[in-house]
């Protein structure tokens, strides 16, 4: 039923192991803009196109790079999206007017099924409004979307809980858009010099967007999110005065900590990440625990910084996004 629906023009939350897709044809530029009237999104923040097997790639794209090919024998299916030169084929709907496109094959046994059944490549960015955090359960996609789409599969919660790493093989060397569960590390193993976008961890918008993420305010929640920096001790004290700045004063305040560090706080409502020693799991928890926020009614959010390394990166780049750069 879904995958008809997709054939007759029309739009599709279905799942995926990163987080829930909002797809549409790819083919097809009048479905694709019913995916920005949906969540609200700008019309150039490109698109990622989903297939169902390897060999679905040749026709989208101008030339499949060397590199490409490496990649796609590690990591697919998988949280991987390859940008490439577009083939003729590719709306501009989506690729939001470059000559590049973003490729996936989503290792999620619904997402294939459903791909294969429609029977057509599905472009498909977070199944979320446009700004809020990317949706990883049923409830967060019905939440935003019910009745603005013409069907949703509801599924089990993302298993990850980030969106897909995205590298962009256009350039020399390639460069990581977008981090995500495939690592930087990971990625080095097998093309050796792999660059980061300064995007990743600043607040610098490229001339180009060649990949969601990197040019709106996303995944934030309705309350003031700031990111606390500092020594773990710095951390905590701030957190505590903020805390007692604001007592008393008709505010709901919220504190987004660790389970190691949670215990040290005493007011507002207190959410953990996760375990400090677990980086895929505080990335798999982010976006629901901000949602959980929004829940709760918290007015003002207090995140904990996490230090940087190659397993932290895309959860830092998340966090940063969704609090809009703004830390004390």
């Amino acid at each position: 039923a879904a995958a008809s629906l997709i054939r007759a023009g029309g739009t599709v939350v279905f799942p995926t192991e990163t987080v829930y897709g909002l797809g549409a044809d790819a083919m097809n530029p009048a479905a694709i803009k019913k995916i920005f009237a949906a969540k609200g999104r700008p019309d150039d923040n490109p698109l990622i196109v989903h297939i169902a097997a390897v060999d679905e790639v040749k026709p989208l794209v101008a030339n499949i790079p060397a590199k490409a090919e490496m990649l796609m024998q590690v990591f697919w299916p998988g949280p991987l999206t390859i940008i490439m030169e577009k083939a003729a084929i590719i709306p501009t709907e989506v690729t939001g007017g470059l000559n590049t496109v973003g490729v996936r094959f989503p290792d999620h046994p619904i997402a294939q099924a459903f791909i294969k059944m429609a029977g057509c490549p599905i472009a498909a960015p977070s199944a979320n409004r446009s700004g809020r955090p990317s949706p990883t359960q049923g409830k967060h996609v019905l939440e935003d979307l019910d009745g603005r789409v013409d069907g949703i599969i509801l599924s089990s919660d993302a298993e990850l809980g980030l969106e897909s790493t995205v590298i962009d093989l256009t350039v020399e060397p390639p460069v990581v858009l977008r981090p995500g569960d495939i690592t930087l590390a990971a990625l080095r193993e097998v093309l050796g010099d792999v660059a980061v976008s300064a995007n990743v961890t600043e607040n610098v918008v490229p001339e180009k967007v060649s990949s969601p993420g990197m040019k709106y305010t996303h995944y934030s929640p309705k309350g003031e999110l700031v990111v606390v920096t500092g020594s773990p001790e710095e951390i905590r004290e701030k957190i505590s005065k903020a805390l007692a700045h604001y007592k008393g004063k008709p505010m709901s305040l919220g504190v987004l900590a660790s389970d190691e560090t949670m215990d040290f706080y005493r007011e507002g409502f207190v959410i953990s990440l996760g375990s400090q020693k677990d980086p895929k799991e505080m990335a798999k928890n982010l976006f629901s625990r901000l949602r959980t926020f929004d829940e709760l009614g918290v007015e003002k959010i207090f995140a904990e910084d996490i230090p940087l390394n190659n397993e932290t990166l895309a959860v830092i780049n998340r966090l940063y996004k969704a609090a809009g750069y703004v830390f004390i």
